[in-house]
């Protein structure tokens, strides 16, 4: 893998290339990023590069119980940080992520990774956390049918029959059952980059990506091209 950047999700919108066809976009805040880290297989075991994306505000960066500085994550839990962002010469970062670029020696820390890394037409890889849905029934999480619906019928938007009577006398480990839909983590593969605003640092892609508005995106070079 060359190329790789953090984005947040902006939306949706549409395009008209230039013979007139209508193209649907989603747009994408990609970068700056900024390299944090840079890890090489003598200290490691392998090479990588860290970077780090959205600044965080000043008062998110407390202290410890040993007074040392930190950064509080949403999920409450608190990591010593800030001292290496101070190191680095970097504002501090809301994510932190690894890329394991072929040519990660040729990294500097503090180096900014922006969206002109990718140009139009490349193809790209977009991982995120899918629109949590709640709890649904088998019909909208996964598109069972229904039963009839007039007046005589009981049996409506029921999940139906799970399995056999009296052989095997059990469900199945895996049958699709109502439950929690969305939250997870999906990757839509071989998404094609439609144009770049290397000024703005927006990157337009072909079709949807997953994730709400404001949602954090990993755009990755894709590892499974199309032939």
């Amino acid at each position: 893998m060359k190329k790789a950047i953090l984005a947040t999700k902006i939306g949706m919108t549409q395009i008209f290339n230039e013979d007139g066809t209508l193209i649907p976009v989603t747009v994408l805040q990609a970068g700056p990023c900024v390299v944090t880290q840079i890890k090489t297989v003598e200290n490691d075991g392998y090479e990588a590069v860290q970077v780090g994306f959205v600044d965080m505000k000043n008062k998110e960066v407390k202290k410890d119980g040993a007074g040392k500085k930190t950064i509080v994550h949403a999920h409450g839990t608190t990591r010593p940080l800030a001292r290496k962002f101070e190191k680095v010469g970097v504002t501090s970062k809301r994510y932190l992520r690894e890329f394991k670029f072929e040519n990660a020696s040729e990294y500097a820390l503090a180096q900014e990774i922006k969206a002109d890394i990718f140009e139009a037409g490349d193809k790209v890889d977009a991982t995120a956390i899918t629109k949590g849905k709640g709890f649904q029934g088998a019909i909208k999480r996964l598109g069972q049918h229904r039963g009839p619906m007039a007046h005589g019928s009981k049996f409506h938007r029921h999940q139906g029959s799970n399995g056999a009577c009296s052989s095997p006398s059990r469900v199945f480990k895996g049958k699709g059952m109502p439950g929690q839909m969305g939250g997870k983590k999906a990757t839509v593969r071989n998404l094609e980059v439609v144009r770049v605003d290397a000024e703005k640092n927006l990157l337009l892609v072909k079709g949807a990506v997953p994730g709400p508005k404001k949602a954090l995106v990993t755009i990755k070079e894709t590892t499974k091209a199309e032939a």
